[in-house]
């Protein structure tokens, strides 16, 4: 598929920092032409500037935007997500941050049965900040959506700044699922960008109960911008790609554990 395409090409450029049309296409193994219209599109979007033969990284392309992330370790996204979900029981009044593995999240909890049956008040109320998750989850009836105010970030679809503190200080969550860059166990949790961990700190303030959900392959990293360390969230969901000492490391910061297992 061709969105797959393009995010594999965004993540050679990540590693290499520029490369040619033949070589990309070399490792890609499609043909020059597809590449050359592959980065066409994505100059377009200034995720890269192209150039004589090829393409180099843009300035700003620090991070992947959000609609090319979906599909990055996608089977273990979803049983974080299937574990998440088993924590919420209907009633609950949910945070979600911004982010793929949230996502996915919002849309375990909008297939749930039970959470879809017909009454006369909401079954769940989401609290969010994410413009694409109010956006799955407002036409689900039976979900209340509480979308904070903001200005939007383009890569991520997340709504930050003052206005979105007002709307988050004046709520309160049963539980919230955190979406991170970089979980490390002496940092904490990490995103790239400091507006995003303003709301997504103050979000986990707001919770009863603050998860962070990470995949494996984030784990032990740490990104530019800090949310906060441990001791601010109650519970990790990871895989069980996770490795066996990283994981008692954040136990030992307090941290209750929760292994997704991931389908063969």
């Amino acid at each position: 598929m061709r969105h797959e395409r393009l995010t594999a090409l965004l993540e050679l450029l990540g590693e290499r920092g520029q490369m040619g049309v033949e070589e990309a296409a070399g490792e890609l193994g499609v043909s020059a032409a597809t590449v050359r219209r592959d980065m066409d599109t994505l100059a377009e979007q200034q995720l890269l500037t192209r150039t004589r033969g090829g393409a180099v990284l843009s300035s700003v392309a620090y991070d992947l935007p959000i609609r090319y992330k979906g599909s990055q370790r996608a089977p273990e996204k979803r049983q974080i997500a299937q574990a998440a979900s088993a924590l919420v029981p209907r009633g609950s009044v949910v945070g979600l941050s911004g982010g793929t593995t949230t996502t996915e999240i919002a849309r375990t909890l909008a297939s749930r049965p039970d959470l879809a049956e017909p009454g006369p008040n909401p079954h769940l109320t989401v609290v969010t900040n994410a413009l694409n998750i109010a956006n799955e989850l407002a036409v689900r009836p039976q979900i209340k959506i509480v979308l904070t105010g903001g200005v939007a970030q383009p890569r991520s679809f997340e709504l930050v700044g003052p206005y979105s503190d007002l709307v988050l200080r004046e709520v309160t969550m049963d539980i919230a699922f955190i979406g991170v860059n970089g979980l490390d166990p002496k940092v904490g949790a990490t995103v790239h960008d400091e507006r995003e961990a303003r709301v997504n700190r103050l979000m986990a303030e707001r919770a009863t109960r603050p998860v962070v959900v990470s995949d494996s392959s984030k784990l032990g990293l740490r990104a530019f911008a800090a949310i906060g360390t441990c001791d601010l969230f109650d519970t990790l969901i990871t895989d069980e790609g996770a490795d066996e000492e990283i994981r008692r490391e954040f136990a030992e910061r307090g941290l209750r554990i929760i292994t997704a297992p991931v389908p063969d």
